[in-house]
């Protein structure tokens, strides 16, 4: 259903298929990219580093918690040595970066905004800490907050966002520039996002079938996620114990004098095989959050699909209440009523209305009528509107995240590839070793 859509822009897509492991994590970072916006033209971004702090918090109690360091440079900025001008910087914490994707979220629902890196790890195998605080960890989520950052600002729409600006430049006052917009108040109720759902009459087919898609990828990359851990697990087993074969082969060599040297290389070639599994893994841990990009985008899908649900259903409700206003009318003007209602028993209870009460209503319908108009003609303008910007954001999104997508499991496959040889190699060592005895 996602399929590829041709587009112009100019692009920077991860994963080259001759990486080095130097520039294995740079691809990773590097994910589709729309340099053509006029932010990332003006401006370079990153995250450049993690900083673990204490303090008190809301309610006064002691906490440690992880502030993240943005460096911003204007992209053609040089110093008069020819090397990169002094970047400006500023600190955040998470919650901060919660506090802009909420925002985008309510100012932007026809947008799949993009998700933020995982708060506490999820989908990890068993050597691999949950901490939140572990520095892996959170090196990890250094680069999916730099990520998402890369992600607004290549944006065509949010790039130009004015709070999302403030937030990379402005380290004081941007909490309250953005609670000053009232976002807040424009937040949809989750119960009012349901119901929406379940009495909606005529959703759109479209939306219908992307989140039906978003909740089949959500579906297919936590069960791939799941599958990479329990290989995780597996493949970590299987490299120590090759550590095994090294302590053998090393005591063996101490009984030997013809072929001590060779066992003893042969152990260490052993040694060395089995502790390169830790730096495997955790470069594999960097295409694992790349999917899990994915799997939590799944859920910015969803979040558009209930916004259009909403706004259909009150489509829907606007067209009903006015139906119901001209039944009234034509009922008032004709003295006869098709459906039982309140007034009709109660006409006939108490006698019929005065002309002047039976005009005096009908002008009131009237104007009901006509403002009814109005606020139907309007809905259906923010309807079609919506549906307009949102297929155009989703397009751009099926651009990206098959370009993507496509780039990680060809880079995750060049790694496992990579892997395999060196493990060959590692015996082919181990032969020559033998030969020389």
């Amino acid at each position: 259903m996602m399929a590829d859509s041709g587009s112009t822009e100019e692009v920077a897509v991860i994963g080259n298929t001759d990486i080095t492991p130097a520039e294995s994590e740079n691809n990773i970072i590097n994910t589709m990219v729309e340099r053509g916006t006029a932010l990332l033209r003006k401006l370079e971004i990153n995250v450049a580093e993690a900083e673990k702090r204490t303090g008190k918090n809301t309610v006064n109690m002691q906490e440690t918690y992880t502030v993240y360091l943005i460096e911003t440079r204007p992209a053609d900025a040089v110093a008069e040595v020819g090397v990169a001008a002094t970047p400006d910087s500023l600190w955040r914490r998470y919650s901060e970066f919660e506090l802009l994707r909420t925002y985008l979220l309510v100012t932007y629902p026809h947008i799949i905004v993009p998700p933020l890196p995982e708060k506490r790890a999820e989908f990890v195998w068993h050597k691999l800490s949950a901490d939140n605080l572990d520095p892996d960890f959170v090196e990890r989520r250094r680069v999916g907050l730099e990520n998402f950052l890369l992600r607004v600002a290549s944006h065509p729409v949010l790039s130009n966002d004015k709070i999302f600006f403030l937030f990379i430049t402005e380290e004081k006052g941007w909490r309250e520039a953005v609670l000053e917009t009232g976002f807040q108040d424009k937040v949809d109720s989750r119960l009012k996002s349901v119901s929406a759902m379940f009495r909606v009459k005529n959703p759109d087919k479209r939306f219908t079938a992307l989140k039906h898609y978003s909740e089949e990828l959500n579906t297919v990359i936590s069960q791939l996620l799941r599958v990479r851990a329990r290989v995780a697990d597996r493949l970590y087993g299987v490299y120590k114990v090759h550590g095994n074969y090294g302590r053998v082969f090393s005591e063996w060599s101490a009984i030997e004098k013809e072929m001590g040297d060779g066992l003893q290389s042969a152990g260490h070639h052993m040694d060395t095989y089995a502790a390169s599994i830790d730096d495997i893994l955790e470069e594999e841990e960097h295409y694992a959050d790349h999917l899990k990009e994915y799997y939590f985008y799944a859920d910015a899908i969803r979040s558009v699909c209930r916004k259009h649900e909403l706004i259909q259903y009150e489509l829907e409700m606007a067209a009903q209440d006015l139906a119901s206003k001209k039944q009234q009318r034509e009922e008032l003007a004709t003295g006869t009523v098709r459906v039982f209602s309140l007034k009709g028993m109660t006409s006939k209870l108490f006698g019929q209305e005065s002309p002047e009460q039976r005009e005096s209503r009908l002008a009131a319908l009237e104007q009901s009528i006509k403002e009814g108009e109005g606020n139907l003609k309007e809905k259906n303008s923010e309807n079609q509107e919506f549906v307009q910007t949102a297929w155009e954001d989703i397009e751009r999104f099926k651009e990206q995240k098959d370009t993507d997508l496509r780039e990680a499991l060809i880079s995750y496959a060049i790694m496992q590839i990579s892997m395999c040889k060196k493990g060959i190699q590692v015996w082919s060592n181990a032969k020559e070793c033998f030969n020389k005895m």
